[in-house]
C-alpha cells in the first residue's frame, strides 16, 4: 500500500529515482542468503565484468559499492588524492555544488571555475590553468557529466584534447550519476580516471548500490593517496577481488540480482539503441517546451541534456506550485528547481527504463498543470510537437521484429 494512495500508478519524472521495470522488481523479490556461499561470488563475477561495458572501458576496475552517488564521490576522491592536493572543479549547478563542498571538508585545495547555472563547463578557463600549471600542481580535474539541476551535459571528450594538449599528468574524475547508461560514455577512449554513477538513475534501480570505476592510473595513485578512508577503500575490495570471494563486506544481495536484469535488459535492448532512445526522449522534450513558449535552463544547444530538462516558468508563476499541484491532482511527479533556480524551473526527467508514450502522459500532465496554474498554454501545443517528432523516428522494437 503507498503511503499516500492515490489510484492508478505514480507518474515519476523526476531525473532520479526513476521507474524500476517489473522484471528488475521481480528479480530482487526474494530471501536473504549467504553472500559466503559458492553463487553470491559467481553472480559477482559476471556483474564486474558487465558492468564494464556502460562505462566502455576494458582497461577499468570496476567496484560496487552499497552507498549513493554521494559515497561514490567520496570513493573517487579519497582512494586518488591526499589532503592539500589541488583540484580543479566545476561549479556549474546544485549537484556540481555539492562534490566541490566535499572536495573542500575532505581538506583538498579546490580551484573552482564557476559559470551561471544553465551553462556548461568554461573550458576556456581550465586552458588557462593549465597551461599555466608547469608544475603540475593540479592532481585531478573534477566535472559532472550531466548537471541535474539545470540539464547541462559537458563534453569529456573536450577536457580530454585540453589535458593532451597541454600534456597535463592530472587525473580525469567524472560524475556520471545522471549519465552512464543513458549519454554517449567513453571511459577508455576519452582517458576518464575515475567514473562513477548511481543505480537509482539510468540502471532503474533502487537507490544504494554506488557504482566506481577506476582506471589503471588511478589504481597506482590510490597505492600513494593519504586520505584518510575505510568504508571505502578500493584495496580492500582488491584484496577480495584476489580471493575469488569479491565482498569486503556484507552486500546487498537484492540489489546485485536486481542489476543483474537490469544490464540483461540494456544488452537486450542494446547500449547504442537505449542512448539513442535517451536521445529522442530529450528532443521531444525541448520541442514541447518551445511549443508551449517557455525556455529552457540550458542557454545553449551544445549543452543540452537528453535526460532532464529544466524548464524556465515566467516570473509570475513559482515553479514549486507546479511541483507540488503535479503530485497532489494528477499524481505526477516532476523534479523541483534547486537552490538559485528554486521557485524559478522544474524539471522533466526522461532517463532509465522509460518509452515514448509514457513520456507524452507527462508532457500532456504538465500542459494541464501550467494552465492551473495561470499560463496561457495551449492544451495540446507540447504533446503534438512531440508527437510530430516522434511518429517519425521512433523505429520498430528489435525484439519484435
Amino acid at each position: 500500500m503507498d503511503y499516500v494512495y492515490g489510484p492508478g500508478r505514480n507518474h515519476l519524472f523526476v531525473p532520479g529515482p526513476v521507474n524500476i521495470p517489473e522484471p528488475v522488481i521481480r528479480a530482487m523479490n526474494r530471501n536473504n542468503e549467504d553472500y559466503r556461499s559458492p553463487a553470491v561470488p559467481a553472480l559477482t563475477k559476471t556483474l564486474l565484468e558487465d558492468v564494464k561495458k556502460i562505462f566502455k572501458t576494458t582497461s577499468g576496475t570496476p567496484f560496487l559499492i552499497p552507498t549513493t552517488g554521494t559515497g561514490a564521490w567520496e570513493s573517487a576522491l579519497t582512494n586518488t588524492l591526499s589532503p592539500g592536493d589541488r583540484t580543479i572543479s566545476f561549479l556549474i549547478g546544485q549537484f556540481s555544488l555539492l562534490w566541490i563542498d566535499q572536495q573542500q571538508r575532505l581538506n583538498f585545495n579546490v580551484d573552482v571555475i564557476e559559470s551561471e547555472w544553465g551553462q556548461g563547463a568554461n573550458l576556456d578557463i581550465l586552458a588557462s590553468k593549465l597551461a599555466a600549471d608547469r608544475a603540475h600542481t593540479i592532481k585531478a580535474i573534477c566535472i559532472v557529466h550531466n548537471e541535474t539541476a539545470t540539464g547541462v551535459t559537458n563534453d569529456l571528450s573536450k577536457v580530454r584534447k585540453l589535458l593532451d594538449e597541454y600534456r597535463h599528468p592530472a587525473l580525469f574524475l567524472v560524475d556520471g550519476v545522471s549519465s552512464i547508461c543513458a549519454l554517449d560514455f567513453r571511459m577508455d577512449e576519452w582517458g576518464i580516471d575515475v567514473a562513477l554513477t548511481g543505480s537509482q538513475k539510468a540502471l532503474s534501480l533502487p537507490t544504494g548500490m554506488g557504482i566506481v570505476c577506476a582506471s589503471p592510473k588511478a589504481l597506482e595513485a590510490s597505492k600513494t593517496a593519504r586520505s584518510v578512508r575505510v568504508f571505502f577503500d578500493w584495496k580492500d575490495y582488491l584484496k577480495f577481488y584476489k580471493m575469488g570471494t569479491f565482498w569486503p563486506y556484507t552486500p546487498s544481495i537484492q540489489l546485485l540480482y536486481g542489476l543483474r536484469t537490469a544490464l540483461d535488459l540494456i544488452f537486450e535492448e542494446g547500449l547504442e539503441n537505449v542512448i539513442a532512445r535517451h536521445s529522442r526522449l530529450g528532443h521531444a522534450t525541448r520541442l514541447a517546451v518551445e511549443a508551449w513558449g517557455l525556455k529552457n535552463c540550458t542557454q545553449k544547444e551544445e549543452w543540452y541534456s537528453n535526460t532532464v530538462t529544466a524548464v524556465v516558468v515566467p516570473p509570475y508563476i513559482d515553479s514549486t506550485e507546479i511541483v507540488k499541484r503535479g503530485w497532489k491532482r494528477y499524481n505526477l511527479s516532476l523534479g523541483l528547481g534547486l537552490n538559485k533556480v528554486a521557485g524559478k524551473v522544474f524539471r522533466i526527467g526522461h532517463l532509465g527504463n522509460l518509452n515514448e508514450l509514457q513520456l507524452l502522459g507527462c508532457l500532456a500532465g504538465v500542459e494541464m498543470l501550467l494552465k492551473d496554474v495561470g499560463y496561457p498554454v495551449k492544451l495540446g501545443s507540447g504533446v503534438a510537437a512531440a508527437c510530430a517528432y516522434l511518429q517519425n523516428n521512433i523505429p520498430l522494437i528489435p525484439s519484435r521484429i
